[in-house]
Parts: structure tokens; C-alpha cells; sequence
């Protein structure tokens, strides 16, 4: 019962730490690039920690850990303001298609080699980015035309700089995400820190 009780008590700090991570990593080390009328799309890797976030959490706490940080992030900024219902929904959805595949049909956190742990990583992490390419673009077009009232040709030219964007911080955060996520697992299960997902 005592074990329980920590090991939950350690996925909301985690889950938390995770949240600030996304956070920072968007607000801070983002390369804006304006588009038209006043929008802009940034370069960034907030989305590789709502990735890590799933593979060290699973989808749920991690999907919130990511849903959380970059809706904050979105909330915090301006010109981001706008969009953060769509980036709260969005990352949610990242972190349960990649806690999905790592957890639940990959059972990483069993005892496997590192080439599975890897292969298996970077599986999850595509579907789960794979997805925010895709949908990012869509439900931005939709979101800012039907909910925002931007003209449609505006919001087909914002959605195709966006689409190209996201695609490019996709890669980036798959990268991040696979390289830190298999570093840091041997250091969690030799600090004990490590727990199973079920």
C-alpha cells in the first residue's frame, strides 16, 4: 500500500516536472516566424517532453503533463493565446497514441533489450508526432476559420505554413524525445526510481 502511495505521489511530481519542461522548452527556447496577420508559428521541441512525458508516465499522466505544460505556455503568450483549447486537445492526444504504443503493445517498461527498447521508442514517438502533423495542420484550419472567423484563404495560407512547421519540430522532438528517453531509462532502474506501467 506504502509502495502505491509513492509510486503515485511520484507520477504527479513527474507529471508536474514534465508540465514545467514542456513549458520552458516552448516559451523559451521557440524560434518564432511569423506568417500573416499577425500569426505566427514557432520551431521548437516543447512537444518532445510531452512525448518523453508518455513514455516515462504513460499516456494519461503523460498526455496531461503535455496538454498542461503547452497550454500554459499558449495561455502565457499573446500571440499564442488564441490557440491554446486546440494545443491542450492536441498534446493530450500525443501523449495517449504514444503511451499507447510504448505501454500498452510494446510493454516497455518490462525487461527487454536496448534494440527493442529503441526500436519500440521510436515507433511510439513517430505515431504520436505522426499524429500532430497531420491533425495539427486540420484542426488548426478548422479552428481558426469556423472558430476565430478567419477568412478561409487566410486561414488555408496560415494552416500550409503551419503544416511545414510542425513537420520540421516532428522530427526535432522524435529526435529529443528517443535520445533522452533511452539515456535516462538505465538510470532509472539503476536508481530504483524506475516503475512498471501496466
Amino acid at each position: 500500500m506504502r509502495r502505491q502511495e509513492n509510486e503515485n505521489l511520484y507520477r504527479v511530481v513527474l507529471t508536474g516536472l514534465m508540465a514545467a519542461l514542456c513549458y520552458v522548452c516552448f516559451t523559451f527556447l521557440k524560434i518564432p516566424i511569423p506568417t500573416m496577420g499577425g500569426d505566427f508559428v514557432a520551431l521548437h521541441v516543447g512537444n518532445a517532453f510531452c512525448v518523453l512525458a508518455a513514455l516515462l508516465l504513460g499516456g494519461v499522466y503523460g498526455g496531461l503533463a503535455g496538454a498542461l505544460g503547452m497550454t500554459v505556455a499558449d495561455l502565457m503568450d499573446p500571440v499564442y493565446v488564441t490557440s491554446a483549447p486546440k494545443t491542450f486537445i492536441l498534446k493530450f492526444c500525443i501523449g495517449l497514441i504514444v503511451g499507447f504504443a510504448a505501454h500498452r503493445i510494446a510493454h516497455i517498461t518490462e525487461a527487454h533489450d536496448g534494440k527493442y527498447i529503441f526500436k519500440w521508442t521510436v515507433i511510439a514517438s513517430a505515431l504520436g508526432l505522426g499524429f500532430n502533423v497531420i491533425a495539427d495542420p486540420v484542426v488548426g484550419y478548422l479552428y481558426k476559420n469556423l472558430i476565430l472567423g478567419i477568412p478561409e484563404p487566410a486561414a488555408k495560407i496560415m494552416t500550409t505554413w503551419a503544416a511545414g512547421v510542425t513537420f520540421v519540430n516532428a522530427v526535432a522532438g522524435m529526435i529529443v524525445a528517443v535520445a533522452v528517453y533511452t539515456a535516462l531509462r538505465p538510470i532509472l532502474i539503476r536508481t530504483g526510481i524506475f516503475f512498471h506501467i501496466k
